[in-house]
């Protein structure tokens, strides 16, 4: 779980330094490309690795790969302005999304408690966000993220409903294909030619985006979704290690202090929803 947070921090940092030449459209369909080229030499130097490509639900795919698209698209547009770790602590309110959409969509239970610490957690980005919440502040960056993280719990959400679907062949090519011919007459309009250096960069995202997809597999294959979570806090050391280490920034004490209280609050609702699902139902 710490390696594929460390890879998507890796993925965003690499997407940000291209984000100042290259349109959005070009860097994620090369993105998903490199990740179908890597795919299927993969599977013809060995048959049939990652499992069947077929699925029994292709609509589900088609809608989570639409949502990844606008989840990828989100952030890239985010962080042209922003450093990492504020777009990521925006990227943290996800699992509060995703909690309300089980409750929509799964019909989940879902108590008064989780709710009144899902509106603390959301109250720590607001502080996070506060210094630059002003009428010349990155408003665009932020909704941006926002809806980009919107977007990340709708996928999280279709995942649970595609979990009997465990090979990661089928994830990644009704993932990466409908995302790469949706994107690609857009990336072909405005298509900025790349040289050697920045073309290898182009596709080590799709090496990046692939190799963290890997890894939450494994990692979700030996344990569980209650005891993973709170490591994805680690995204944030390293957001917060990317942004010193490449462009020199420093996190704010807002930041800081939005953090704690988006970690406090994230803790503390998921207990409050393992406990909530822990009850027996009313019918039991």
């Amino acid at each position: 779980m710490i390696a594929a947070m460390g890879l998507f921090a890796l993925l965003d940092a690499n997407s940000k330094l291209l984000s100042g030449t290259y349109p959005v459209e070009q860097v994620v369909a090369i993105r998903y490309a490199a990740l179908l080229l890597v795919l299927f030499a993969g599977r013809a130097a060995v048959p049939g690795l990652g499992g069947r490509l077929d699925t029994a639900h292709p609509f589900l795919h088609l809608t989570r790969a639409a949502f990844m698209v606008g989840s990828g698209v989100g952030f890239f547009q985010a962080l042209r302005t922003i450093p990492l770790a504020e777009g990521y602590l925006v990227y943290f309110t996800a699992p509060f999304m995703t909690l309300g959409l089980a409750a929509l969509v799964l019909r989940e239970r879902t108590g008064p408690a989780v709710w009144g610490w899902s509106l603390l957690g959301f109250s720590g980005v607001a502080v996070a966000m506060w210094p630059g919440l002003s009428v010349s502040g990155p408003w665009d960056a932020y909704l941006w993220a926002l809806f980009a993280t919107g977007c990340y719990a709708a996928v999280m959400t279709i995942n649970r409903l595609l979990r009997h679907e465990t090979g990661a062949a089928a994830l990644i090519l009704w993932s990466s294909l409908p995302g790469l011919l949706a994107l690609a007459p857009f990336a072909a309009m405005g298509w900025v030619r790349p040289g050697v250096v920045d073309l290898l960069a182009l596709s080590v995202n799709g090496l990046l985006a692939g190799g963290a997809t890997v890894c939450l597999a494994i990692a979700f294959r030996y344990d569980s979704a209650a005891r993973l979570a709170p490591l994805e806090f680690s995204a944030l050391v390293f957001a917060v290690g990317l942004d010193l280490a490449v462009w020199q920034v420093l996190p704010s004490g807002w930041t800081l202090g939005g953090a704690v209280i988006v970690v406090f609050a994230l803790v503390m609702s998921q207990r409050a929803a393992s406990h909530l699902q822990a009850k027996p139902s009313g019918n039991a």
